[in-house]
């Protein structure tokens, strides 16, 4: 099987355009979230126990106060950062080889952090604060994004395995699985509101067409032939579901008093 594409310089000169574009977008809204926000902050938790093992454990300790506001253009700048550092000279020539070979490493990089710190955000919104619960949330979404860059390393778009991919996707499904229980609210009457849904809702959606590009880009199907298709659907679906989160929690608890 052919294990390369090569790409013409029209192609090159419009990933570097595009990757130009998400930058500066990404950067723009990270920038007006900053200038806009106000100081609406969700207490980051933790339990100690004050005795031996098995006795009830202390007073709930706040740890710190999480700004969202920060958060969010925490998430932004980070994809404005890894699209500005892609189009660098020497950079770009490297991502540009990646992509002939059909890979690109950067984008899960930058996804493991990214894409982990908005399910955070999201884990937040109806009532995860336990610090420990917080950061198995971020380590598991990071390892299911890490499970991409593996499939990429080790598969070739055609007839791959799928191994990676469904570990990928049971590890992907954990938080939220997590999040949605505590939107259920089993045994009480708290009910979160009703902005909390739609970010649930629309996000869970945003992350699941990631996947889906995935395997329409493996199983070579339609225009996914072309690897660099999917490359600029993974660009187009990260501006796409970073925005809409950002201005779903801006709308929802960031709007100047």
């Amino acid at each position: 099987m052919n294990t390369t594409d090569a790409i013409t310089r029209g192609t090159s000169n419009r990933l570097r355009v595009y990757n130009a574009a998400a930058a500066l977008l990404h950067l723009l809204q990270a920038v007006t979230v900053l200038s806009l926000t106000n100081d609406f902050s969700i207490p980051v938790t933790a339990m100690f126990l004050e005795g031996p093992p098995g006795t009830d454990p202390g007073t709930l300790t706040t740890l710190f106060d999480f700004r969202i506001g920060w958060g969010v253009a925490a998430f932004l700048l980070m994809s404005a950062a890894a699209h500005l550092i892609l189009i660098m000279p020497r950079i770009f020539t490297w991502y540009v080889g990646q992509l002939e070979t059909r890979r690109n490493y950067a984008r899960w990089i930058e996804y493991s952090f990214s894409s982990s710190l908005m399910v955070v955000i999201i884990a937040m919104l109806p009532g995860i604060t336990e610090v420990s619960a917080l950061v198995a949330l971020f380590g598991v979404n990071a390892s299911m994004i890490l499970f991409g860059l593996v499939m990429e390393k080790y598969e070739q778009p055609g007839r791959p395995s799928w191994l990676s991919y469904w570990f990928g996707v049971l590890t992907g499904s954990i938080p939220w699985i997590v999040i949605a229980i505590y939107l259920w609210s089993p045994g009480s009457s708290a009910q979160p509101p009703a902005f909390v849904y739609g970010i649930f809702f629309s996000l869970f959606l945003f992350f699941n067409s990631f996947a889906l590009n995935m395997v329409l880009q493996y199983k070579r199907t339609w225009r996914w032939r072309n690897y660099i298709f999917g490359e600029n659907a993974y660009i187009f679906l990260s501006l796409t579901a970073k925005s809409l989160l950002a201005w779903q929690v801006f709308a929802g608890t960031l709007v100047p008093s």
